[in-house]
């Protein structure tokens, strides 16, 4: 179980219980064993040192880690004890993200035909000097981005749903394919991982 379980997801809060990163189980560990963090337990709330979490036995079915002399839990949520100061982690710009932003929706005709049907357009075409970014990216469905073509909404008279955005970092979109379901309870919000960039 050791490298697989070493690399799942668990959830960093700060000390106000405000998610503030992803970190894989092999760091958490770490952060726990130097007295930085505590784990919460997401079904209680409780909180739990190295010391006291290394006494607990995994449940049945639940992912551990096998020392020499026990079985070690996999904590999915932690709690920092030193840093207060909030921490700003940026969105990658990726399909797996822009999805994600979009909702897997058309943003000309509101359509949810499907991923395969789904492509990004350039809001200010390239052909026109348009970047691939968060502010002029959107997803559009085959029939829509066909009809715009190399033009401007304005141009092919058709109205954007919203303005694309940048969005905030919240752990769901972090790159981990992972997901914990215990999580649900520290977030307020609820996904191809490769950085978008400009292509000739």
């Amino acid at each position: 179980m050791g490298v697989s379980v070493l690399q799942r997801p668990t959830l960093v809060l700060n000390r106000h219980w405000q998610p503030v990163h992803v970190a894989p189980v092999a760091r958490a560990l770490v952060l726990l064993w130097n007295e930085a963090a505590h784990v919460v337990d997401p079904d209680d709330f409780q909180l739990y040192s190295w010391t006291d979490w290394a006494k607990m036995a995994p449940r049945d079915g639940e992912p551990f880690i096998r020392t020499v002399r026990f079985r070690l839990r996999v904590p999915e949520v932690l709690t920092l004890t030193r840093h207060d100061r909030p921490r700003f982690n940026t969105v990658t710009f990726s399909r797996r993200n822009l999805f994600k932003r979009d909702h897997a929706t058309c943003q000309y005709c509101g359509g949810r035909p499907g991923t395969e049907e789904l492509t990004i357009d350039h809001v200010l075409p390239r052909a026109q000097g348009g970047q691939t970014t968060w502010e002029n990216c959107v997803l559009a469905c085959v029939a829509c981005n066909s009809r715009k073509a190399n033009r401007t909404p304005d141009q092919a008279v058709m109205k954007l749903k919203r303005p694309p955005f940048r969005p905030a970092w919240k752990p769901l979109y972090d790159a981990s394919t992972v997901r914990i379901a215990s999580w649900s309870r520290f977030l307020s919000d609820a996904y191809w991982n490769v950085p978008l960039l400009d292509s000739d």
